[in-house]
């Protein structure tokens, strides 16, 4: 089943599918344009994000793959839901989209053993988390200013039920700037599986349900301009769709 959070007429509203629109908990169903797209899954809790994790993406950027997970934390204020707009710098030169697969956790996962790991998993969605070359420092990367910047990260338009999706090692990933096909991948092609990055997170600290696991992109990253419709897509999960405009443009948040 797909779930997405949603305000419409002043409340928030988790949604389900119904033949393309969006049924609301008291029986309304209502077009995807009458709705205000918000994260699938409230972002507060812990994010976490896997650089390098597909070896072509690692390949085109000249860098060699990490042994273990090179995993950085992402805050709360870089996530948009579908259709929303990431803003980008007037100074940067090179800013990409990642198409990636993430994992959000469904129950407290501590010690948790790889083969048993979906167990801990609620289900899946698709984030689009964008870096901002221009302000990559060193190997320790990626640092702050390349992917932690607000509206930076859209994450959606679904939540599908892990049980929704047979196998998760094997979804194609494409990614549309304009219309045109710029990324094409697939998840078989991760390093680091989400039942094994479950095991190793879980070793050391307590996830917590809500906990989201961004696994990495595959190779076929491109810039993008002012302008641009970016459309992130995973096969059995949905389409996620994205503007990019100016950072001069004044910045609201609006925390739902």
């Amino acid at each position: 089943m797909k779930h997405a959070r949603v305000a419409y007429k002043g409340c928030v509203h988790i949604a389900s599918e119904r033949d393309g629109k969006l049924l609301l908990p008291d029986g309304r169903i209502v077009e995807e344009e009458e709705v205000v797209w918000l994260p699938p899954v409230n972002p507060g809790s812990t994010v976490f994000a896997l650089g390098l994790n597909y070896a072509d993406h690692a390949k085109e950027l000249d860098f060699t793959p990490t042994k273990d997970p090179l995993i950085f934390l992402k805050g709360p204020n870089t996530f948009i839901g579908h259709r929303g707009e990431t803003k980008r710098p007037t100074s940067a030169k090179f800013m990409h989209y990642e198409c990636e697969l993430a994992v959000v956790i469904g129950r407290a996962a501590r010690h948790v053993k790889r083969n048993e790991a979906k167990e801990y998993i609620a289900g899946y969605t698709i984030a689009n988390d964008y870096a901002i070359r221009d302000y990559l420092e060193n190997y320790y990367r990626p640092n702050l200013r390349v992917k932690n910047r607000d509206t930076c990260t859209p994450i959606g338009p679904w939540l599908v039920d892990a049980s929704d999706i047979a196998n998760p090692l094997n979804l194609t990933l494409r990614t549309y700037i304009n219309g045109k096909l710029t990324q094409e991948g697939n998840t078989r092609n991760m390093i680091h599986t989400p039942d094994y990055l479950i095991e190793y997170l879980s070793s050391f600290m307590t996830l917590n349900p809500g906990d989201i696991i961004l696994t990495g992109t595959p190779e076929g990253v491109e810039n993008t301009a002012i302008g641009d419709e970016v459309i992130t897509e995973i096969e059995g999960i949905g389409r996620l769709q994205n503007t990019i405009v100016s950072a001069d443009i004044p910045l609201i948040p609006i925390h739902l």
